[in-house]
């Protein structure tokens, strides 16, 4: 099962952690760095991952390349929204865009965030 892992996190967090995957995989040469997509805040990620567009994605895991129309109909919604929808997740890297069309290469999701109080 392969897991998109997604989180919240600063750039100066981004950068860290590609460090320190950089020197592990440097060492480690059974070293697999996991699929994640990071947010810089809770608002983007809700946005880009909003009720609906998870939907879309659930749906989409495991089935290989699918077009608008094939997404319109799993989810049964218009296929202008779903369109959009599906610009908007391949722009944001959770989607892949290929020649057959859209793709999910996950079986799942994975969210990961840390809620502090504010200063």
């Amino acid at each position: 099962m392969q897991t998109l892992n997604v989180r919240v996190q600063t750039f100066g967090g981004l950068k860290d952690e590609l460090l320190r995957n950089l020197a592990r995989a440097d060492t480690d040469p059974a070293f697999e760095a996991q699929p994640t997509l990071s947010f810089d805040s809770w608002d983007t990620m809700h946005r880009i991952l909003a009720p609906k567009r998870t939907q879309i994605v659930m749906a989409m895991a495991g089935r290989g390349a699918l077009t608008v129309r094939d997404v319109a109909r799993l989810v049964e919604r218009d296929i202008k929204n779903v369109h959009g929808d599906l610009d908007m997740l391949a722009k944001s890297g959770v989607i892949d865009k290929t020649d057959g069309g859209f793709v999910f290469p996950y079986d799942r999701i994975h969210i990961e965030f840390d809620m502090e109080a504010a200063a």
